[in-house]
């Protein structure tokens, strides 16, 4: 990481993970118990600049942050969403992987998951 005006490229602070390519850290605005980032050690704003050899790596470095978080916390499931770019929500210019531990009961109905983004949408079961 290298632009210190970048809250990510400026991080100090505990680690969950990391690698050659990326770093997982807890989000300091967490949604859930245990919301990690998964953020390229380079500043790119989105994953697809970075070099495919860091692409290729990204899944299984997710699939290490998700055993870590499954042995310090009891999660039932998870989400993974990226908001790449500001209309998709973005707001960091940082590229970063958003893991979202789901506990059973923290939601009175699930279903759906991502979908919810657009409310009126996301129950397409009806």
């Amino acid at each position: 990481m290298n632009d210190v005006a970048c809250p990510f490229c400026s991080y100090v602070g505990e680690l969950v993970h990391e690698s050659d390519f990326f770093t997982a850290i807890y989000d300091r605005f967490p949604v859930a118990r245990g919301h990690t980032l998964v953020v390229p050690r380079i500043h790119v704003f989105e994953f697809f600049e970075l070099e495919p050899k860091a692409l290729a790596e990204l899944m299984p470095f997710v699939s290490k942050v998700l055993d870590r978080l499954r042995d310090s916390f009891e999660l039932a499931g998870y989400n993974i969403g990226v908001n790449g770019g500001a209309v998709a929500g973005q707001t960091v210019g940082h590229a970063h992987l958003h893991i979202i531990p789901r506990y059973i009961g923290d939601c009175e109905d699930p279903r759906g998951g991502v979908r919810h983004i657009f409310p009126d949408k996301a129950r397409y079961w009806e």
